[in-house]
């Protein structure tokens, strides 16, 4: 097109034609003469005129081919200025004007010629032009379908998924926010100027200051400034342009910090350096060195033309088609919905109602406490009430009072807490009844919290009787009148009044005393406070914190049982042998604890174990595979003791178990947070000629290796967790805590092992059955070692579906179980697991801070099926989970079904896990049970 008139087509052979077509001018041009439109019809003037509308200038050729009854476009391209020569050429030319793009002017063109269709032309001379063109034409269809498919509702998904500042940022909260960025401003400004590094720590992101520097440098390169200091103006105008609510004007800033040399155009070098940017603000150093692979990909995905850059419209695809992207890289990483349930709120509104509905939730919650408690509270009392009333009818009444009846009351429900609070630390006998019908009525998951509860008690009877003899009948004992002390005198040695040191320096006050002295120090240093160093003491006194100081201590309370067989027996006003009742008390449980220790000793020397295999991993975790003892039977979810002589000889300490049953070899995976755990690592891993591995644990075979000069290690278990009760529930619910996913990882294989077993089985009775070969039948369920049989019949396991949320703020983690968790999707071929991983320390999705990662990881599982972060097939969200909405899924898929809710990790979650349970199972059909474990 050399001119707005002319217009030029190349002769080929006899079948081209002329085409004309007719067409309503617009207003303005009705009067130009019909010769003008030239062969093009008036489709050009019309063209010409929006050219001219938008200003622009220079002139474009374009080259068409008319064959019958076609036009063939072949190509736009910048033309040479012609030689004007007369006021009207002149005038054409000033109104005409080329694209300075070939993509902008094939987009013009195109919307103008919607009836031209782009075609290849037969003449081998232009076909390099003309796959330059198609190219274009590709890239230009792609950007017309995707600003047709962008509708409101698909930009308010993508507002979400790019944010600078938070999640909300109404009118009221964007005032109040700015306030406090301007408290900072005064406060980090000097000289009334912002320095460049300080824009993050002042406008909130104190973790991201490099980020913070891009969005710095790219609302800078909108001045057309290269500035390292601003002003407070400067700052609001950045703060105003970062906390806008429209999606164009956050894509626009997201897309000028990757377009550092201000051309529209956006590289793969530039894509890496984002990637590099994003990945420093998450502290992701794996990603980092993946940035070039992971710029690639996006690049690939964007730019299929291989022009080597990506525009703004194409990250606003990305953005725009963000849920489509996440569909990709949904299996084993998301809860699909089944049949949906009323969820909505059951709550009763009647002040009366409510408070009735609120009782019944508390009574089926606790119920199985309740009892228990309610018994224990019961027996103390009426102990206390029956010795109180005794001591009352005797002639020592007259003497000391109430002191006395108090005194021996509390005495009274000592020796019933002294010997019930051994019951809870029975771990094998409490292993054996957790396999009994006597779970579904006592709550053996909480015996250490019944222990303690049980302590205290004994604190508060111990300070009512000492303090009742100490400070009270004492006294009026040694005040009496001889008339007074006459009724009580046969009581006492010769007959004798004795006095206040000589009540202290007998053998009741000296051993009382010493047990209140030794309870004191045990009970102190077994407080959290202790026994987790939350309290710093100087040196020397910082031995008085920690576990050790815990174990230890807590060993003190064997002398305080000798003590106090020793202090029941020389009672001063109890002379029969059944009115010495302490022995009868404690006996029962003192030696079944007794025997426990004894069995535990025997059974570590036992099953002193080989090491197979020790890794070092991630995170100050290491995971050890050690050799299975001869008759160690277990079940997934239990823990064991381990202590190793060389380090102490009396020390241990409790793991998980994170083998299967059916494993041939024991593993736990152990971090390394006290002393005695680093100590451990030190042994086994720096040694000299260490035949130690240094590796990634995983299911299968470990390897033969020389056991000379082994340190020795010792196993006492298995002992009962909430976990082991699994099998009990249709559905279960893992949450895990960092390293508290141990007990969930046995669970999770042990599934897929007996669902396998009896696949192979159903095969093997459908083949026998077929051949009518019951020897062979038999013959064939002896190698299925998992099942299980009862009568001759084999008992398939209830749970049908497993949820495991796996939670951890570390991305190395991940490589704890990196095999794993690869098997398990590998070998979960009924979709009887979903696997879930959350990282909290990523920014979670939504936050611009993360939303070039959330991309690229799910282009990656897309297209390779692997995790960016975990390296596995399980996609990693950020994070933390939103609890209620997992519920709501599981509830959803699962109706009618009961869920074990199993969770191991911090106390704070716990809280909100149990809510959860417990609102859902009201609201819904399914009924979710929760039981936790703390580490």
């Amino acid at each position: 097109m050399k001119s707005p008139a002319s217009f030029h087509s190349f002769g080929r052979s006899s079948n081209l034609s002329n085409y004309s077509r007719s067409f309503e001018l617009p207003e303005g041009l009705e009067d130009l003469p019909r010769d003008d439109y030239g062969v093009g019809g008036a489709m050009l003037p019309i063209f010409l005129s929006d050219l001219r509308r938008n200003n622009q200038r220079d002139l474009v050729e374009v080259t068409l081919e008319l064959e019958n009854d076609s036009i063939v476009f072949c190509s736009v391209a910048p033309s040479t200025p012609p030689i004007i020569t007369d006021e009207k050429e002149a005038s054409v030319t000033a109104s005409s004007g080329i694209l300075s793009r070939s993509l902008s002017a094939t987009s013009r063109i195109r919307r103008k010629f919607g009836w031209l269709r782009s075609g290849s032309s037969s003449r081998a001379s232009s076909s390099a032009g003309i796959d330059q063109d198609r190219r274009i034409t590709a890239r230009d269809e792609r950007r017309i379908k995707a600003k047709l498919q962008r509708t409101k509702s698909s930009a308010e998904r993508a507002l979400k998924g790019l944010r600078f500042i938070s999640k909300n940022t109404g009118a009221n909260d964007a005032e109040e926010m700015w306030k406090r960025v301007e408290s900072r401003f005064e406060s980090l400004a000097k000289d009334g100027l912002l320095a460049r590094e300080d824009f993050g720590e002042c406008i909130g992101m104190v973790d991201s200051k490099e980020f913070a520097v891009g969005i710095f440098d790219a609302l800078a390169r909108r001045r057309r400034q290269r500035i390292e200091k601003i002003t407070k103006d400067e700052l609001h105008d950045f703060w105003l342009q970062i906390s806008d609510q429209s999606f164009d004007a956050r894509l626009q800033i997201f897309f000028d910090m990757a377009d550092s040399n201000e051309d529209g155009r956006v590289t793969r070098e530039e894509v890496r350096e984002l990637i590099m940017l994003s990945a420093s603000a998450n502290k992701l150093s794996k990603l980092k060195e993946q940035a070039e692979e992971y710029a690639s990909l996006i690049m690939e995905e964007l730019d299929p033309e291989n022009f080597g850059y990506i525009e703004l419209w194409q990250l606003e695809t990305l953005l725009l088609q963000r849920d489509t992207y996440m569909n990709y890289s949904r299996p084993l990483s998301t809860a699909s919905v089944g049949r949906s349930q009323n969820i909505s709120s059951v709550r009763p509104k009647n002040m009366f109602r409510r408070v009735c509905f609120k009782l019944r939730c508390l009574i089926l919650e606790n119920w199985q406490r309740g009892w228990i408690l309610l018994l224990w509270m019961m027996a103390t009392a009426t102990l206390f009430t029956w010795k109180f009333m005794q001591y009352k009818n005797m002639a020592a009444f007259q003497v000391m009072g109430y002191c006395l009846c108090t005194a021996k009351g509390a005495a009274e429900t000592l020796k019933l807490n002294m010997a019930l609070i051994l019951l809870p630390v029975c771990r094998n006998t409490l292993t054996w009844l957790r396999s009994s019908k006597a779970r579904s009525f006592v709550p053996f998951d909480d015996n250490i919290n019944f222990h303690k509860t049980i302590a205290g008690a004994i604190a508060i009877g111990v300070l009512v009787h000492a303090g009742s003899h100490l400070s009270c009948d004492f006294i009026r004992l040694t005040h009496a009148s001889p008339e007074t002390f006459a009724l009580i005198a046969s009581d006492f040695r010769h007959g004798k009044r004795p006095t206040y040191s000589e009540l202290l320096i007998s053998v009741l006050g000296v051993t009382g005393i010493s047990m209140v002295i030794f309870m004191a120090i045990a009970f102190i240093l077994a407080t959290s406070h202790f026994r987790k160093n939350v309290v710093r003491l100087p040196a020397p006194f910082n031995r008085l914190t920690g576990f050790n100081a815990f174990w230890y201590s807590h060993h003190l309370l064997g002398l305080v049982y000798i003590l106090l067989v020793i202090h029941g027996t020389f009672l001063f006003l109890a002379h029969k042998w059944y009115q010495r009742s302490t022995g009868m008390y404690i006996s029962v449980p003192l030696l079944l604890y007794i025997g426990e220790r004894s069995v535990r000793t025997c059974r570590s020397e036992h099953y002193s174990v080989k090491i197979f295999k020790v890794s070092v991993l991630p995170g100050n975790v290491f995971s050890m595979v050690m050799s299975k003892p001869q008759g160690f039977k277990y079940k997934s979810g239990q823990y064991i003791f381990l202590q190793c002589p060389s380090i102490s000889p009396f020390e241990w300490h409790p793991f998980s178990i994170t083998s299967a049953p059916g494993d041939e070899y024991l593993s736990v995976h152990i971090r390394t947070v006290g002393d005695w755990t680093q100590e451990l690592k030190r042994v086994f891993t720096d040694v000299n000629d260490s035949p130690f591995v240094i590796g990634r644990a995983r299911f299968g075979q470990p390897g033969h290796i020389d056991q000379k000069g082994q340190p020795k290690l010792l196993v006492d278990g298995p002992y009962g967790a909430p976990a082991q009760d699994y099998r009990n529930y249709d559905v279960l619910l893992l949450v895990g805590l960092g390293i508290g996913a141990t007990p969930f990882i046995s669970i999770l294989k042990d599934l897929l092992n007996n669902s396998r077993a009896e696949d192979q089985m159903d095969s093997t009775t459908e083949m026998t059955r077929s051949d009518d070969s019951w020897n062979s039948l038999a013959s064939s369920n002896s190698t299925a070692n998992s099942s299980v049989t009862i009568g001759g019949k084999k008992k398939s396991q209830r749970t049908r579906n497993a949820h495991f949320y796996w939670v951890t703020r570390e991305s190395g983690s991940f490589e704890w179980f990196k095999g794993v968790m690869d098997e398990v999707a590998e070998m979960d071929q009924k979709g009887q697991i979903e696997l879930h991983n959350y990282l909290t320390s990523v920014y979670e999705e939504g936050d611009a801070r993360s939303t070039l990662i959330t991309m690229v990881q799910a282009l990656n599982h897309a297209k390779h099926g692997v995790d960016i972060l975990s390296g596995t097939r399980v996609r990693t969200h950020f994070a933390r989970p939103n609890w209620k909405e997992v519920f709501r899924k599981i509830a959803s898929k699962h109706p009618h079904a009961t869920v074990g809710v199993f969770y191991c990790g911090m106390p704070v979650l716990a809280k909100e896990l149990k809510k959860l349970s417990r609102e859902l199972s009201h609201k819904t059909s399914t009924r979710f049970e929760f039981h936790k474990e703390y580490f």
